[in-house]
């Protein structure tokens, strides 16, 4: 092929794989991300051990395994340094509602006194728990990385008139609350094999509500505020 029968830039730039195009797999931010989970999953094992607490042991080898997972896909994808920041954050948020006690006078649900349990706005029989809020904020970000991960697949294809298309953000809004229900089912095998705080068929039902509504936040978000990043591409 002479210079002449070379193909346009813009379809040499089709060619190459967007991931070399993408920024450093180990920028500052990454790093500090990666080191501040890892020293809130180092102070939450030693506080399960202090404690007896085995459900929070077989939680953290869950997240462990989860954070080895996002590592990798990072390593293929290059995720952003403010998701693996917010999936960081919902580590501690959960490690966090398993671990750290709370005041005899904070109402809660059951007989465990610990953050999950938490009633923050107590209203009748029910009302808001930090249970919900941090299913509510963990698969909204779940919904994010998904999002990022379509990005990674579909490219530009992903965007109509230069924001977020509702099909493929429906794709990620769907994707988000699969992660849910897998967390459920999570959750469910730990009852099988030991002794947990994670409630009956109405508690993971509301775990599921809180999913969607979160779900379905990170979607609206991410149509109000996604904007194509031609970074990516060039």
């Amino acid at each position: 092929m002479t210079s002449d029968d070379s193909p346009p830039r813009a379809i040499l730039l089709d060619m190459e794989s967007t991931n070399q195009l993408r920024s450093p797999r180990l920028t500052t931010g990454v790093l500090t991300a990666g080191a501040g989970t890892g020293v809130g999953l180092a102070a939450a094992t030693l506080l399960a051990l202090r404690s007896g607490n085995t459900e929070f042991l077989l939680y953290i080898g869950v997240v462990l395994l989860l954070c080895l997972a996002i590592g990798v896909v990072h390593w293929r994808i290059r995720l952003s340094t403010p998701l693996l920041t917010a999936l960081g954050v919902w580590a501690m948020l959960h490690m966090a509602g398993g671990l750290v006690p709370v005041p005899e006078s904070w109402p809660i649900n059951g007989d465990i006194r610990v953050l999950y349990s938490w009633w923050i706005i107590p209203i009748g029989d029910g009302g808001l728990k930090y249970d919900h809020v941090v299913h509510a904020y963990g698969f909204g970000t779940a919904t994010w990385l998904c999002w990022e991960g379509l990005l990674s697949v579909a490219g530009s294809g992903a965007f109509r008139n230069g924001r977020p298309g509702f099909g493929a953000l429906f794709l990620a809004l769907l994707g988000g609350c699969g992660l849910g229900c897998l967390n459920e089912i999570v959750e469910f095998a730990a009852t099988r094999v030991t002794t947990t705080n994670v409630g009956g068929y109405v508690n993971t039902g509301w775990d599921l509500v809180a999913n969607l509504i979160g779900c379905t936040c990170s979607a609206v978000l991410i149509r109000l505020l996604g904007t194509r990043r031609r970074a990516v591409y060039s």
